[in-house]
């Protein structure tokens, strides 16, 4: 059992506030992940949660047991870093049984853990070889199996998969994926790719110049974002966001017209819509209905095909189109229909969402 409390933490180097007052409640087995842009926090936060630097201020228990003065050895918590962070001189076996020989486990219990790690992650071939003889993949492998070994309350990863190809992030994500799946235990992931984050996390916490933007689980995070920055950062392609005057239902957008949004929340004379590239389609020719825009290009990926627009005041828009009826060439003149039941509004000054009633 592993129950993480942060309340009011801080932390300063210097005179620069790199978190500015966290709180956050983690629940037994659950995968959370940490994401945000660079420079935002999360791989701080992350640091202190293992003890490998100090909390400024505030509190953080693991089970109701303050962690403030425990050094790192002693909190049951296993961090994986993004370097790897690998012995070179040692092979993989040696690498596994570190960590677990300090602490004080026995020969056999040692070996027992090694061989049901090795078995889990299949690196049963790979015991004997040293890290220069072993692919990026299989390197992260070792360093998770190493964390695993001596199973700890908490597994902590740093942007484990940065390092990897695309091919092999996906790859390996679904390992890790599957690995708390099969192992339960409380997780707690770094990354800054939101796509990770989506397919990972039970819940996401979004970071932002140190303070947390919005805590929920990737469907909420979509479908109810808390403001613009939000509504922008999880989803890709990202989410449009279109400056509008409102007059009654109709919302107008300079240089492209207007839409009628009967079903639009109270908001002031000025307001952003947020869409997502689901959310936009490309109105029939003749049809008088949508926005004005012009055709920049569009992004061809078999299945599926993004088209990109830009309209009257400049601002790109990309939407989810029919890979059968790319027709268009850049500077053709298309019009842009929004699904209004789809349209996210946020405060043009706050960024605050306005909920729908």
């Amino acid at each position: 059992m592993a129950q993480l409390s942060l309340r009011g933490v801080r932390k300063n180097f210097r005179n620069v506030e790199v978190l500015r007052g966290i709180d956050l409640e983690i629940h037994d087995r659950e995968l959370v992940v940490f994401v945000g842009p660079s420079g935002c926090g999360k791989s701080t936060l992350l640091r202190l949660i293992a003890g490998l630097d100090d909390i400024s201020e505030g509190e953080f228990t693991l089970n109701g047991r303050s962690m403030l003065n425990v050094p790192p050895s002693k909190r049951d918590i296993a961090m994986v870093f993004q370097s790897y962070a690998l012995y070179p001189h040692m092979n993989v076996y040696e690498n596994m049984a570190f960590g677990a020989r300090l602490m004080g486990l026995s020969k056999d219990e040692v070996q027992k853990r090694i061989d049901e790690t090795a078995a889990t992650l299949q690196l049963g071939p790979l015991l004997q070889r040293k890290p220069r003889e072993l692919s990026g993949g299989q390197r992260q492998r070792v360093a998770i199996g190493r964390a695993l070994v001596r199973k700890p309350a908490v597994f902590l990863l740093d942007e484990p998969l940065s390092n990897l190809d695309a091919a092999l992030r996906s790859e390996v994500r679904l390992e890790i994926a599957k690995l708390h799946n099969d192992i339960g235990g409380t997780m707690i992931y770094v990354t800054h790719d939101q796509v990770e984050a989506m397919t990972l996390a039970d819940r996401i916490v979004v970071l932002r110049d140190g303070v947390i933007e919005q805590v929920g689980t990737p469907r909420e995070l979509y479908e109810t974002p808390a403001n613009a920055f939000v509504g922008t950062f999880i989803g890709s392609p990202r989410m449009s966001l279109l400056k509008a005057v409102r007059d009654g239902d109709r919302f107008g957008v300079a240089g492209s017209g207007a839409v009628l949004l009967p079903e639009a929340p109270e908001t002031g004379a000025t307001v952003t819509l947020g869409i997502r590239p689901d959310a936009m389609a490309l109105a029939p020719a003749g049809d008088a209905d949508g926005f004005e825009a012009e055709f920049e290009y569009a992004e061809y990926l078999g299945n599926e095909a993004y088209i990109y627009a830009r309209l009257g005041d400049g601002t790109r828009i990309s939407l989810q189109g029919d890979t059968k009826a790319l027709t268009h060439r850049p500077g053709d003149a298309v019009r842009l229909r929004p699904n209004p039941a789809e349209i996210h509004y946020f405060d043009s000054e706050t960024g605050r969402s306005f909920r729908r009633t």
